[in-house]
């Protein structure tokens, strides 16, 4: 179906082609897994399928991609509409109309199809992604992961032959990612679609794969094998695949069914062991706006420089670094939130997680002034957020939203950095030093624009990070992240904890909670349902829950590092 001959694709004032002698055929009906490092080229290589590549992005494109007999260099996407479906990493990119229905039926007008035809479509679609009840809402107020399905849904309707997915359970929660994964399931082994797809939470879909492919480093050629395979020499796998690793399990487990059946020694292994039960690092303390010596401090030990943290530098105070009181936000006929309530004290992380919808980016919004309450009331420190100058919000609160391009404005990194410290009155280098801790290797000339979804996350994060805010805000800051960049962010952020910042993540990525956040808050329709440590509150919820917890319940692990430090301390 699809076919890739001695493909090179170079960009315009790079010193290396993005992807260079690929040879590959994906056979038709079967779902492929594009996996590898952030940067390798993913995007790139599903691009050229599309025509995206080079016709839209630009770059010099050598061989030859053909899609079911047609040649993408001589024929533009526009010519390919009717045989791929393409849904890229920012959905928002993709939307013509205002609402859900009119989005859904867009590409099916625009191939002339019968109106009856059209209508018939349209309710298949809404009823398979669960899209029903938002069938009349503004595209615009929907959630980042309900416009993620928008999306989804928008290719499906046409009825492509081929669909390419760039990330598409990123912005999903669990229950919905795997609602739209079995869809995909349903196209491949019912009507014969071919899908290719590149994603990084493989726990979520490596089981799914007919096949994978594994682009291992910039310009290197792939390589195509069985999932299980491949995931043995992969350096990106899930924690079912460092699990199996780890236990010495052959072969390799792609699912928690396969592993839970090969556990019973490891569990036998762990069971004089006990858990660690994480607790803020400074639980006692609150952190004042540190002094610039202080942040020049911080900074150094952030990036490994200096010796060890420590809490000395913090004055303890009585108030929480934030309190949200029966909190309610109303937006037009929504009501996003009711009576949430939530305190959060220095050096603490909290995971804010819930179905796409359930008020999380609403309530970080609020904690940063954006949004004005409707009832209740929020305080950062001493302050009401949205009766509060940003200009002063900036250096009490920092956000890192869900499309990180909406912090970035300069034409290159290091302008990008250089007005960061600006900002942030911070020495100059800064912002590039945590760049090169996140994001190693970017050229300082490299425009924002040009990075990969999950390295201008990187950028975002490290731009916010050099004011150093006592209440740093994240909104699912593992999307488009490989898992090697999630622990270096891992790593950064406990570093922020421990020098007493307090962190608060919406997120739907269970295994970064698990191995980062103290406590665990669920929302569903704008009111919280649990609050907790985080052990209790994900272990005993099926959605919720990471793999490892799944794999060896009912003892109570939470990550594959746990269990590692366990096993080293036992043996």
């Amino acid at each position: 179906m699809i076919r890739f001959e001695h493909v090179s694709v170079q960009y315009e004032g790079t010193e290396r082609p993005t992807l260079c002698g690929v040879d590959l055929t994906i056979p038709e009906g079967e779902l492929v897994l594009l996996v590898g490092p952030s940067g390798v080229g993913k995007s790139t290589l599903l691009g050229a399928v599309s025509g995206l590549v080079p016709h839209f992005t630009g770059g010099t494109l050598s061989g030859r991609v053909t899609v079911d007999g047609r040649d993408t260099r001589t024929h533009k996407p526009r010519e390919l509409a009717d045989l791929v479906g393409t849904v890229g990493q920012d959905p928002l990119s993709h939307f013509v109309t205002d609402t859900v229905e009119d989005e859904l039926a867009y590409g099916m007008e625009s191939l002339g199809l019968a109106p009856d035809v059209m209508r018939r479509r349209v309710e298949e679609t809404l009823d398979l992604l669960g899209l029903a009840g938002l069938r009349d809402r503004p595209i615009a107020t929907l959630s980042g992961g309900q416009q993620q399905r928008v999306a989804i849904g928008s290719v499906l309707t046409p009825h492509p032959k081929v669909l390419v997915l760039d990330e598409p359970t990123s912005a999903l929660d669990p229950a919905a990612a795997e609602e739209v994964l079995a869809v995909l399931q349903r196209l491949v082994h019912d009507l014969g679609t071919t899908v290719l797809m590149a994603e990084h939470r493989l726990e979520r879909v490596v089981q799914y794969a007919d096949q994978v492919v594994l682009l291992p480093s910039p310009g290197a050629a792939p390589v195509m094998g069985a999932p299980a395979d491949i995931m043995a020499v992969s350096p990106v796998h899930p924690p079912v695949v460092a699990l199996g690793r780890l236990a010495g399990w052959e072969p390799l487990p792609l699912s928690v069914r396969d592993a839970r059946r090969r556990a019973a020694g490891l569990r036998e292994r762990l069971a004089q062991a006990h858990p660690p039960s994480p607790a803020p690092a400074c639980a006692t303390v609150m952190a004042p706006l540190p002094t610039a010596p202080a942040r020049r401090g911080a900074l150094a030990r952030l990036l490994g420089r200096g010796a060890q943290t420590t809490t000395a530098a913090f004055e303890p105070v009585t108030d929480a670094t934030a309190r949200v009181e029966r909190l309610g936000v109303r937006r037009g006929r929504v009501e996003a939130l009711r009576r949430v309530t939530l305190t959060v004290a220095a050096g603490e992380t909290v995971a804010l997680m819930g179905r796409n919808g359930a008020g999380k980016s609403t309530l970080l919004a609020a904690l940063v002034g954006m949004v004005e309450p409707t009832t209740g009331s929020v305080l950062v420190g001493d302050r009401t957020p949205h009766r509060t100058q940003p200009r002063e919000m900036v250096r009490r609160v920092g956000l890192v939203p869900q499309e990180p391009r909406d912090l970035l404005y300069a034409d290159t990194v290091a302008t990008e950095c250089a007005a960061a410290d600006a900002d942030a009155g911070a020495a100059a280098g800064s912002c590039r030093a945590l760049v090169c801790e996140l994001l190693p290797g970017v050229p300082d000339d490299t425009h924002p624009r040009d990075l990969s979804e999950g390295q201008r996350l990187a950028l975002a994060l490290a731009v916010v990070l050099t004011a150093r805010p006592p209440l740093l805000l994240l909104d699912e800051p593992t999307r488009g992240l490989d898992y090697a960049a999630k622990a270096r962010l891992v790593g950064v952020l406990r570093g922020l904890a421990a020098d007493g910042h307090a962190i608060v993540l919406a997120t739907h990525d269970v295994e970064l909670a698990a191995e980062l956040a103290h406590r665990v808050v669920i929302l569903a329709d704008g009111e919280t349902v649990a609050d907790g440590e985080t052990r209790q509150v994900v272990v005993s919820s099926p959605a919720f829950a990471p793999q490892t917890a799944k794999i060896l319940a009912p003892q109570e692990w939470l990550t594959v590092t746990q269990v590692r430090g366990a096993l080293g301390a036992t043996s």
